[in-house]
């Protein structure tokens, strides 16, 4: 149990998306949740009620936007509306999972730039700074004209390939070209080759894979990415290792998003274990003996006291933390 962080004027609470984590999170700063509920109108509309004052601290919200990422994400701004009303001092939104990511540049004629329009809708709505692991580009931390504090997953994730004797014949697997600079991170604190699959990608969520760069053959590939979506990147890549004479595959990811067939995909795929994260609250129906979870919970939280604490945050990208559940 941890102990009773001093600082009466911190406050965190939780919204609807990740309970568990958001528990974990406020346990690890020595903090209860605060006290609110988030209910709706008859008509569907959500309403949200903070039950203790708030007027003058630094407050801290919890909440992935992921499925069902418009309720999730409106949630969120209505929390942040009502803290702004109540006279919070600071507010600090911690998004472990941030939605609306992939269209972060205009690929094509007439798309929007969704990643841009939700910072500017939690800017407008008075956020001060963001706390975020892993986005799906780096660059989003630009469209921010506030504090971003960017975490990464790479360091809890070696953590545990550290701990299950992840040691010889291992070569670190970048699904795709744009993966590279994740996997040369995990690469280095295994210190271990990378390998790249080239793939080529028809239309959303078909991929097709083209060849393997790096040698695979007779190693145990990790094959590392920031999210998981329907599971068709990773499944054909892990089927590719496997015809070019890998030895046994494994997978990890920060972000489970885990959609539509990926499960079924993951079930049937020779990837031996998928390591992810807590950054998304998995549905127990989605919870199959080849995944297992790392709490970032403990990593959320040292973050939270050291931005309240005018501490720097860069100690967390070399520290390793613990706390895994299969």
């Amino acid at each position: 149990m941890a102990q009773q962080y001093f600082d009466e004027n911190l406050k965190i609470f939780a919204l609807n998306s990740n309970k568990p984590l958001a528990e974990k999170i406020a346990a690890t700063v020595g903090v209860p949740l605060g006290k609110t509920s988030v209910d709706r109108f008859s008509d569907g509309e959500i309403r949200i009620n903070i039950e203790e004052s708030i007027r003058g601290d630094n407050i801290y919200i919890i909440q992935s936007t992921s499925a069902p990422v418009n309720d999730n994400l409106m949630e969120l701004l209505i929390m942040i509306d009502a803290l702004r009303r109540a006279s919070a001092k600071t507010i600090n939104v911690v998004i472990p999972y941030y939605g609306y990511a992939r269209q972060d540049r205009k690929a094509r004629s007439r798309e929007p730039i969704t990643a841009k329009l939700v910072a500017n809708m939690l800017q407008k709505d008075g956020v001060d700074r963001l706390i975020t692991l892993d986005l799906h580009a780096a660059q989003i931390q630009g469209f921010f004209d506030i504090p971003v504090d960017h975490l990464m997953g790479a360091p809890l994730l070696a953590d545990y390939f550290l701990d299950h004797d992840f040691e010889e014949d291992t070569v670190i697997v970048s699904p795709d070209h744009g993966g590279v600079s994740r996997a040369r991170a995990l690469a280095e604190f295994l210190e271990k080759p990378i390998a790249i699959i080239d793939k080529r990608r028809p239309e959303a969520n078909v991929a097709e894979i083209m060849n393997i760069i790096g040698n695979v053959k007779g190693k145990r590939c990790l094959m590392i990415d920031d999210m998981i979506d329907t599971a068709g990147t990773i499944t054909l890549g892990a089927q590719a290792l496997m015809d070019a004479g890998a030895k046994e595959v494994y997978a990890c990811c920060t972000h489970p998003v885990l959609s539509g067939p990926a499960i079924d995909r993951i079930a049937k795929s020779p990837i031996k274990k998928l390591v992810i994260t807590d950054t998304i609250k998995l549905p127990e129906e989605k919870q199959i003996d080849k995944i297992v979870k790392v709490s970032v919970g403990p990593l959320i939280g040292d973050a939270i006291k050291r931005i309240n604490e005018n501490k720097p945050v860069s100690p967390l990208f070399k520290n390793r933390f613990h706390g895994t559940e299969s």
